[in-house]
């Protein structure tokens, strides 16, 4: 099963929420650590229905 990465250089935006534009415009346009506010700024810029996720910080243990 191919891998899908969400943005490339992760490791800069880790602890953080990331705005992109699309699933396939994966260029990250806006971020920062209060997700409502990083929505806000990619519609400002221009994204219709941007995408956010939470970056987690490089070696967290995730358990799901």
């Amino acid at each position: 099963m191919p891998s899908n990465i969400l943005i490339k250089d992760g490791d800069k935006y880790g602890g953080k929420y990331v705005a992109t534009k699309s699933f396939k415009n994966k260029k990250v346009i806006s971020f920062g650590t209060d997700p409502l506010k990083v929505f806000e700024e990619a519609k400002k810029k221009g994204a219709k229905d941007p995408v956010i996720f939470y970056v987690p910080e490089k070696d967290t243990v995730h358990i799901y």
